[in-house]
């Protein structure tokens, strides 16, 4: 258990260092098997977060994010926090003005990030196979940039199928009425 631990924080290091010394503006820690977002990368990181603008902390074990992982990567254009034990995102994510698409597909979340929903610059947000039932079907369709919420595999309210059609102007992924995802939470 310990030799995997420690393969775990090599790999994390050497994936934080090649963005550092490689001056890159993409941080791609999948895989990992991050808890939490180590502590220790925001001083690793202090010089060039604010080059940073893709993130990937697909398939960790994530339960949260900070404010603090929201305000030192400012200028992010995209997250991708696919495959984790996420159930809601910190306020400051409102911070995040330039953010155009984010992944939060294979989740935990039961209800929707509302705070997505002040995001202008927002195009494509993915929340697939999690336990959604409603959606702000009216906040999103008063987004100016969104394009696509894929809300797939998610045991959406009827309310939200009759009334989204009409009102929004973006492509809206559901599952065909009844069907489930096997594993929502």
């Amino acid at each position: 258990m310990l030799k995997k631990m420690g393969e775990a924080v090599a790999r994390v290091a050497r994936k934080v260092n090649e963005t550092v010394e490689n001056d890159s503006d993409t941080l791609d820690l999948a895989e990992c098997k991050l808890v939490s977002f180590p502590v220790g990368i925001y001083k690793v990181l202090r010089n060039v977060a604010e080059h940073i603008r893709f993130i990937v902390l697909a398939n960790n074990e994530l339960q949260a994010l900070t404010g603090k992982f929201m305000s030192t990567f400012s200028q992010l254009q995209e997250l991708n926090l696919e495959g984790n034990a996420l159930r809601r995102l910190p306020d400051e994510i409102s911070t995040l003005q330039h953010l155009k698409a984010i992944n939060l597909a294979r989740n935990q979340f039961q209800d929707f990030p509302e705070k997505l929903t002040a995001l202008q610059a927002l195009e494509t947000i993915n929340l697939e196979k999690n336990g959604i039932v409603d959606v702000p079907v009216e906040k999103l369709a008063a987004m100016p940039a969104l394009r696509s919420v894929n809300l797939q595999l998610n045991p959406l309210n009827p309310e939200v199928r009759a009334i989204a059609r009409p009102l929004i102007k973006f492509d809206l992924l559901v599952s065909p009425e009844g069907a489930q995802s096997d594993s929502a939470p």
